[in-house]
């Protein structure tokens, strides 16, 4: 929950904003890990995670926060080899093929064999760290009759929209995505049609969602985890997710290690981290995603439906690299018309 990020539903009233854990002086006991904001935050699973693998490694976790998944990927694309970036900590599998591309990345050398997603996983530059599918949230009490269907919600025009711009939010991309997947050749039309009761479009999750939770719109793009949130954190069962009989499109949030990482032990060390209990136990209740990995205790109920099997809508990942520049303008010319 990309963007999510994200999913950090008691930051809501907060501004985005950037936090860098204090590095110690000396560069070669530092990990400089680049990732969104909300992970880092206080409120979301840096913290622990930093807790953690510092127990481990007698070094120090730099989190370098960023706002949001598409923006760690263009500062290292601006930086190039002379980034100080060791690890890149939340891009999704619609900017592999790009960072991919950037030839900056180093492959990883983990074992992913306990991977629980669906066809395992076997890249070689990126290691899964947490997953979902998107999802429009909506608040039950205030809206009687949800939509059933993605076209419902595009066509219905006394739906007041929310959702974010897919040039600088992942759930925005995955929106773009899930619309093209749907729609393909009439996803203009499509467009056209959702931004007639769209309320606005916002650069990142954390806006969005405050929005919605002000009262501002009918539907927000999110994850189908957000209920859970509400139901843990305050006991609340009355923000669910639209059903949507087309399917759904999935998320899944990765880490890759920089080729001239200047702590590249520590790297590799981090990299073979992400996979163990005390990093993914941090995940469901922390960042508000699935964990990748089977753990030792369930999950709490509030997560069962966000469990439930779900037909998943993907688009080759080449395909994506190659065509999204083009969708993207597509979404402009259809929604700024």
């Amino acid at each position: 929950m990309k963007t999510l990020s994200f999913r950090t539903y008691s930051s809501i009233a907060l501004a985005t904003f950037t936090l860098s854990f204090s590095a110690l002086s000396s560069a070669a006991q530092t990990l400089n890990v680049y990732t969104y904001d909300s992970f880092a935050s206080d409120w979301g699973p840096g913290p622990k995670i930093k807790e953690n693998f510092e127990k481990l490694c007698d070094c120090e976790v730099n989190f370098v926060a960023l706002d949001s998944s598409v923006g760690i990927l263009s500062r290292v694309q601006l930086e190039g080899k002379s980034s100080s970036a060791d690890v890149l900590l939340g891009l999704d599998l619609n900017l592999m093929e790009a960072a991919k591309k950037t030839g900056l990345l180093a492959e990883h050398g983990v074992d992913t064999s306990v991977v629980n997603l669906e066809g395992g996983w076997s890249d070689k530059d990126f290691v899964p760290f947490d997953h979902g599918h998107f999802a429009f949230i909506y608040n039950a009490e205030t809206l009687e009759n949800p939509p059933k269907s993605l076209a419902d919600i595009v066509e219905n025009q006394e739906l007041k929209v929310i959702y974010q711009d897919p040039r600088t939010s992942t759930p925005g991309l995955g929106l773009l995505l899930w619309m093209k997947s749907v729609y393909g050749e009439k996803a203009a039309s499509a467009w056209s049609t959702l931004a007639s009761h769209t309320v606005t479009v916002t650069k990142g999750w954390s806006d969005a969602y405050g929005l919605f939770l002000k009262g501002e719109a009918d539907l927000v793009l999110s994850y189908t985890t957000s209920p859970a949130y509400h139901i843990e954190a305050e006991g609340e069962t009355k923000y669910q997710a639209v059903e949507t009989t087309e399917g759904r499109y999935p998320q899944v949030e990765v880490a890759a290690m920089m080729k001239s990482a200047p702590n590249k032990v520590l790297a590799e060390r981090f990299m073979s981290f992400i996979l163990t209990h005390d990093f993914q136990s941090t995940i469901a209740t922390g960042n508000w995603m699935l964990p990748v990995v089977d753990l030792d205790q369930p999950l709490p109920e509030a997560f069962a439906a966000a469990m439930k099997p779900v037909t998943s809508l993907m688009l080759p990942a080449d395909q994506v690299a190659e065509e999204r520049k083009a969708w993207v303008n597509e979404w402009l010319n259809a929604t700024t018309e």
